[in-house]
């Protein structure tokens, strides 16, 4: 094939110049027909018929990144040097002297460094290895041809001893060319550490940083994992009267993102929106993982739109803390619909995806959504963690897949990379505990105990739970006396659980856990040695009982408050648990039980335990029988909401209790249409016809 061949010698030194592009364009191989930069020949030697001598070639700070920009660079140049078209000749590939001008060409002279390039990177990293490589290109070295073999190089040890001989053999004007591709080879192979000891090298030897210094140096930092170096060398670029660009800036979102200096990437965020940098997924990536951490979540899904937007398209680290965000949030809604768009994308899910998903569904207790997840990860052969592992036998735990969680454990044991812990071992038991299973729970604490861990509190808790199920009380002392024993304090969910015990414990046999309550929590101790006592001073129980629930933590209050009444209800001590509901009222711990709307009054009581739920009840009951005697008119319709929800571990409901003691009581509420489930609903007439046949409603018709 014929080809064009410059009969000029700018073409050979265009095309040096040229290789300084490498400092910002991921192009390992210069371009001889399109050139990048313009330059200025110092002294110009014409090439003999075996070699290229040397020449010095001086290079502009400005460096077109438009191609469109730099054909039209090289024409002016070309139309101001006089030089034209016709100064490139065509040759006859036929004509014995073809082959010899090609290998004159600088194609041959550039494959002939970037060869020197991959000796070097496997070279041994000693002084005379690399002595040895280099040698061969002779004492009359061009910057450019160093520039050549340094920007191919990827073994940033041999590339610094390449550098320190360059330097050695010349006289350059520039060695901040030399010391920013050298640097960007640290960036190839990810060694920040001799990065930074080159900018440290440079400041020794007083060669001044540059702008592509300093964006190499950053992203090396980005590309090391080391958001803080990055930060550093970012707020050192004003000491060098060096300016970022809007690409460095665009960068820095992430890093400061990624240093955790929230404040300063949000702002310089919020100044990339009005001035329309131009970011990457990954900088969208960190914004995402930072409104994460900081709970923002509606944060994440709106950096997402504005991402889609402004046309970025979503990587891999984008969809993944997204799904990550959504499961923190207890959105598993959201992160199944990410979910989707990622794989309609093309993308396919790796292990972090679905560990993602695994702990969305998990915290929110999708239980078939996880359990697809686990299987589909199984089927592809991914390596579960004990982490992973533990988050679906904890859902499982918690919505009673007994039979799934056994199955789980099987799984773990014979998988040959994990083995259970402590965490693994206490919702297992659990699971046993509160299906009521003794001895396969005690099994499970033996096999605990053989793996080498010790039971904790959670443990203990889930056997007194079992025991007391099992209405095994001397067991629950037993196992309640186990923890001195174990350096163990009792915590309010532990004495909630031996209140809720106390609740399923035969009248009789209820004074032998009355000591470990007392030790446990001694107000809790002094509310139930009253609730068991005859009336007393007016008031002196709800007195004690609002004592106590002020110094609980919120999030037991209500199971508190409902465990007393239903032991109320229990012992037949009606009045106290009427007590109880009302200070559960008052104080806020029950809220919106009863409802009023001009054609609707309802009783609400889906969030309370059967006992409180039939106090409750009573309640209602004389509150409407009250309304009535007042003369006050009823709305068309009256309900009582149960919910229609089960039990975990049983297959009773609230409705299905209530619709048997509505006809204990004869009561008119009747269960609604199938589209309003767990709903008992009485007109008005029937409410005050059942109401008026009530002679006088005592609290034990309840």
């Amino acid at each position: 094939m014929a080809y064009n061949l410059c009969h000029s010698t700018s073409f050979l030194f265009h095309d040096h110049q040229s290789l300084y592009d490498s400092l910002v364009s991921t192009t390992p191989r210069p371009n001889t027909r399109a050139l990048s930069l313009s330059f200025k020949l110092n002294s110009l030697s014409f090439p003999s018929k075996t070699s290229i001598q040397k020449c010095s070639v001086s290079v502009q700070e400005t460096q077109s990144m438009d191609p469109a920009n730099d054909s039209k660079n090289l024409q002016e140049q070309d139309s101001k040097s006089g030089s034209s078209k016709k100064s490139y000749i065509w040759v006859n590939p036929k004509s014995p002297r073809a082959s010899q001008l090609k290998k004159k060409s600088y194609d041959s002279r550039y494959n002939s460094l970037v060869k020197v390039a991959q000796a070097l990177n496997l070279c041994s990293a000693t002084e005379d290895g690399v002595s040895s490589v280099l040698s061969g290109l002779g004492d009359n070295l061009l910057e450019q041809d160093c520039v050549v073999i340094l920007n191919n190089m990827s073994n940033s040890e041999t590339a610094l001893l390449a550098l320190n001989y360059f330097l050695g053999k010349l006289k350059s004007k520039r060695e901040v060319i030399l010391y920013n591709v050298t640097i960007k080879v640290c960036r190839k192979s990810r060694d920040l550490d001799r990065a930074n000891k080159l900018f440290d090298e440079m400041l020794v030897r007083g060669v001044k940083p540059d702008n592509v210094t300093f964006s190499t140096l950053i992203s090396c930092g980005r590309m090391c994992s080391s958001p803080s170096k990055s930060v550093e060398w970012f707020e050192k670029m004003p000491d060098f009267e060096c300016d970022p660009d809007n690409v460095t800036y665009a960068s820095m979102i992430d890093a400061y993102g990624r240093a955790g200096n929230v404040d300063m990437a949000l702002s310089l965020y919020d100044r990339a929106r009005t001035e329309k940098w131009s970011l990457d997924a990954m900088t969208f990536s960190t914004l995402i993982r930072m409104y994460a951490a900081s709970g923002n979540f509606d944060g994440c899904l709106n950096v997402y739109e504005e991402m889609k937007i402004l046309g970025v398209k979503p990587n891999m680290f984008v969809y993944n803390n997204l799904l990550d965000a959504m499961g923190r949030a207890k959105r598993p809604w959201q992160a199944k619909t990410i979910y989707k768009e990622m794989t309609d994308n093309g993308y396919t899910p790796n292990w972090n995806t679905y560990a993602s998903l695994l702990r969305a569904y998990g915290r929110a207790r999708y239980g078939e959504d996880a359990l697809a997840v686990y299987r589909e990860m199984k089927e592809k052969g991914m390596e579960l963690n004990v982490i992973l592992y533990n988050t679906i036998l904890s859902m499982c735990a918690d919505i009673g897949f007994a039979d799934e969680a056994f199955e789980i454990f099987e799984d773990i044991k014979s998988s040959g990379t994990c083995k259970p812990d402590s965490w693994t071992f206490s919702s297992l038991i659990t699971i046993n505990s509160c299906s009521g299973k003794v001895s396969e729970a005690e099994a499970m604490l033996s096999e605990m105990l053989e793996a080498g861990f010790e039971p904790n509190l959670f443990v203990l808790t889930s056997l007194i739970q079992c025991y007391g199920k099992a209405q095994r009380t001397d067991d629950v002392v037993r196992t309640f006396n186990r923890l001195p024993e174990s350096g163990i304090t009792p915590d309010d969910r532990f004495c909630g659980c031996l209140l809720n015990v106390m609740t399923q414990t035969p009248k009789e046999e209820i004074g032998k856990l009355i000591e470990c309550v007392e030790k446990s929590n001694s107000k809790l101790g002094t509310v139930v040695r009253l609730l068991l006592e005859e009336p007393g001073i007016e008031g002196h129980f709800k007195n004690e009982a609002s004592e106590l629930f002020n110094s609980i933590s919120e999030d037991v209050k209500k199971a508190y408050c409902n465990c007393l009444i239903d032991l109320c209800v229990n012992l037949n001590l009606l009045e106290k648990a009427c007590e109880l509901l009302d200070l559960g009222l008052t104080l806020k711990i029950y809220r919106d039980i009863q409802s009023r709307s001009p054609t609707q009054w309802s009783l609400h009581l889906k969030s309370l335990s059967l006992g409180a739920a039939l106090t409750a009840l009573h309640v209602w009951i004389n509150d409407l029988a009250k309304t009535l005697e007042s003369g006050e008119e009823f709305p068309p319709l009256l309900g009582i909401n149960t919910g229609h929800g089960k039990h975990k571990y049983s297959d009773k409901g609230l409705a299905g209790v209530f619709e048997s003691h509505l006809k204990e009581l004869n009561a008119p509420f009747h269960e609604a249409a199938p589209d309003k489930v767990g709903w008992f609903l009485t007109t008005d007439a029937a409410a005050k016809s059942w109401l008026e046949s009530r002679s006088s409603p005592e609290l034990a018709a309840v």
